[in-house]
């Protein structure tokens, strides 16, 4: 354990390639790139408040996707 001098705070240090960190367990791994868009006044509030957003955000993605006619279909 590592106690600062100046600020009295006690923390403990940060191992590089530390292999007990949090990992997340995700249905497929993701993209490199990333999407976004332009939503309405206060829907990002909104949604941070949702539990695990963005992992429903993907699965609703993937519906719309799939409900449209396979055009140019890259799989």
């Amino acid at each position: 354990m590592y106690v600062d001098k100046h600020t009295t705070k006690m923390s403990m240090p940060f191992q590089k390639n530390n292999q007990l960190g949090a990992k997340k367990r995700l249905k497929r791994p993701l993209d490199k790139e990333v999407i976004s868009f332009r939503g309405y006044e206060g829907q990002k509030e909104k949604l941070k408040a949702v539990s695990d957003w963005q992992e429903r955000l993907r699965d609703f993605v993937e519906r719309l996707i799939c409900e449209q006619p396979h055009q140019n279909d890259e799989r």
